[in-house]
């Protein structure tokens, strides 16, 4: 059976869930065949074993973790050319985008980014894309060398599927552009508790009509009773009110997660860019004609100070 190469995104060998949720696609297309870089990338293995993983290719050194990008390029471009796979599949962060491009550009194959499914044909594999505020889906096709998908967080189910796994070392060999951009500092962001916004399956998100920052603990509160993240317009993050990582749209961070409850929020294209391919949609705002009631599931047309602390009061009951 052909193998899918899949990148693993982990920290210290904690895979990340996205990366299990691309195993899910993955076993879709054929055998998946996993790539872990960097520091603790051996310790994925058990991990990787639990969720089809048939063959795990790690390399563990410094340049991952002082280095910007091209170290992993790199290294994804040598598991290409040793292994031939089908398809490469990688999770569609900021860096997973960026990592992907360059190795599509590298290896001369057609790129799809921002995928919601993966699934195979006899021409190869096709991914499902949402486009336009989720008024068109579109299905693509790589023509053109080895397809190189980014897929979307909450995109597919982690699906457990043990497997016997072979574990070896891949060999990498670093480009010069390797060591062109260096990390010279990190600062480690403070925990809030609640899931990171891009793969939390519940986002609670609050905008203009939340009225400032002194508010934003309602929208907090709501989410915290139901373990959701919490999200933001960009009109309230330019207006200071919560921080720009926990901005969601087209120059913000992309969610789909599984219910998304927007809350004072109009519905302009910038934001719903960034959250069209949430599951379900759940809008609250004083104005019958917000355009965010398009898109929506369902929508409470009320004043936000009324409806959420209520909401929040009912989900708290029900969950005690």
């Amino acid at each position: 059976m052909a193998e899918v190469l899949v990148f693993v995104d982990h920290v210290d060998g904690a895979v990340r869930k996205p990366t299990l949720e691309l195993l899910t696609l993955a076993r879709r297309l054929g055998e998946p065949l996993a790539v872990a870089l960097g520091t603790g990338a051996t310790d994925t293995i058990p991990t990787l074993a639990e969720h089809g993983v048939t063959r795990v290719l790690t390399h563990e050194a410094d340049e991952y973790a002082d280095y910007l990008v091209v170290p992993k390029v790199d290294a994804l471009q040598a598991a290409v050319e040793a292994v031939s796979p089908v398809a490469v599949l990688v999770p569609s962060s900021a860096e997973g985008k960026e990592v992907a491009a360059r190795l599509a550009i590298r290896i001369g194959s057609g790129i799809i980014t921002d995928a919601i499914d993966v699934e195979a044909s006899e021409q190869g594999p096709v991914a499902t894309q949402s486009a336009f505020a989720a008024a068109y889906t579109t299905k693509s096709r790589v023509s053109l060398g080895t397809p190189v998908i980014t897929v979307k967080p909450n995109s597919a189910p982690v699906e457990t599927a043990p497997s016997a796994v072979v574990a070896a070392p891949l060999a990498v060999s670093f480009s010069e552009a390797a060591h062109g951009t260096k990390v010279t500092e990190r600062t480690v962001s403070q925990s809030t508790g609640r899931p990171e916004l891009t793969e939390a399956a519940i986002v609670v998100a609050g905008g203009r009509g939340v009225g400032g920052a002194d508010h934003f603990p309602l929208i907090e509160a709501l989410a915290d009773s139901l373990g959701a993240a919490v999200g933001a317009s960009r009109a309230a993050v330019d207006a200071g009110w919560y921080p720009h990582t926990n901005q969601i749209g087209q120059t913000g961070k992309s969610v789909s997660p599984q219910l998304y409850i927007a809350n004072g929020i109009s519905g302009a294209i910038q934001h719903r860019a960034g959250m069209q391919t949430s599951k379900t949609i759940v809008a609250v705002n004083k104005d019958p004609e917000a355009p965010i009631f398009d898109l929506v599931d369902y929508g409470v047309v009320g004043d936000l100070f009324d409806v959420v602390p209520q909401l929040t009061e009912s989900i708290t009951a029900h969950r005690n």
